[in-house]
């Protein structure tokens, strides 16, 4: 994987991958995770974990990401007869292997190196607007790494189609799983809406929030970020912020809420699935990952364009409409571990033959 830094949706992925293929040797660009939150992916098995001189940069790592084709240089595996799978968002789908024998899957958990493709403008401003002339020289470093594994799968159909374009290679599509014994199913709903994530531009909870200080209705926002405050002052009394909070805790409120609401647009957005799990149908913006999760008007409403207006009449269209709840929980239960774990091993399998 590219990096340990924090148990993420990436690290969650190896995990249950490593249940399944018992890795012995864990290759990364920088290691700066505690142990005991590495445990949580590999529990006691003993992993050798080979990272690089990145690793000199601390947590500070992202600053050095036009050395980052540098540093991947720094990795190379020289077993022979190895199955090599890489967990990647950003650079290890091009690291350096023994092709004696040896077989490379990547699973491309995001659009890769997505900061120098389509949401550069998010990433280089202000002073790192510098690094922009960086940009030409990545996205032809990430083509020419596409072509280094001998099979690339993909989180989304919407990750699948954005990497087919990009390095004109064949793309299989395999959902990443959701851990549904962690949420419980509750179908005596409450008058609330609710949206848990980072508080962040690209979420763009801006339109959530004009959205509801017009209708009136009440919501619940979990989730801590940069835009915090300002997302406050602008809110009326009819919006609640939690903050963080803990999964055992927004887990009661993702069950009892009429509906989840997204605005955002994620590369597959597990959270999607979470509110689904316990029967709470979700309203999302019709883009990325959300047309792999939500079916419309079965488990939830997808709205088309990302404007206030849009969102408004998903949420009139919602509350004029009637879901079977345990229909929405039922969906959710086909992107269970157990399933990623299956069908992972067929196309590994169809890969090996």
């Amino acid at each position: 994987m590219d990096w340990l830094d924090a148990y993420a949706g990436s690290e969650q992925v190896v995990k249950y991958l490593h249940q399944v293929y018992k890795f012995d040797k864990l290759y990364v660009l920088t290691n700066i995770m505690p142990s005991e939150k590495i445990k949580k992916i590999f529990g006691d098995t003993p992993v050798f974990i080979k990272s690089t001189r990145l690793s000199l940069f601390g947590s500070k790592f992202r600053i050095a990401l036009p050395l980052f084709p540098l540093f991947l240089k720094q990795l190379q595996i020289k077993e022979e007869n190895a199955l090599i799978i890489s967990v990647t968002h950003s650079v290890v789908k091009g690291v350096s292997y023994n092709t004696n024998n040896s077989k490379h899957i990547s699973y491309l958990v995001a659009r890769n190196l997505k900061y120098v493709w389509e949401e550069k403008e998010l990433y280089f401003k202000g002073i790192k607007k510098l690094g922009s002339i960086f940009i030409p020289y990545l996205r032809r470093f990430d083509v020419k790494m596409s072509k280094k594994p001998t099979a690339i799968f993909s989180v989304s159909n919407f990750v699948s189609k954005w990497a087919k374009l990009k390095y004109n290679r064949k793309i299989t599509t395999i959902n990443p799983p959701v851990n549904i014994d962690d949420f419980d199913f509750n179908a005596n709903k409450e008058d609330f809406y609710i949206s848990v994530g980072r508080l962040e531009p690209y979420k763009r909870y801006d339109l959530l929030i004009d959205a509801f200080n017009k209708n009136g209705k009440k919501l619940i926002i979990i989730g801590d970020g940069s835009l915090m405050e300002s997302l406050r002052q602008k809110a009326n009394s009819n919006i609640e912020f939690k903050g963080f909070l803990f999964p055992e805790k927004y887990k009661d409120f993702l069950k009892k809420a009429k509906a989840f609401i997204f605005c955002g647009k994620e590369d597959f957005g597990i959270a999607l699935l979470e509110p689904q799990v316990c029967g709470t149908p979700v309203i999302a913006y019709g883009d990325g990952g959300a047309m792999d999760t939500v079916l419309d008007k079965k488990t939830g409403i997808i709205y088309n364009d990302q404007t206030v207006d849009s969102l408004r009449e998903a949420i009139d269209l919602f509350e004029q409409s009637v879901f079977d709840y345990h229909t929405i929980r039922k969906h959710a239960l086909g992107f269970s571990i157990d399933n990623f774990k299956s069908k992972f091993q067929e196309n590994v399998a169809e890969v090996l033959a």
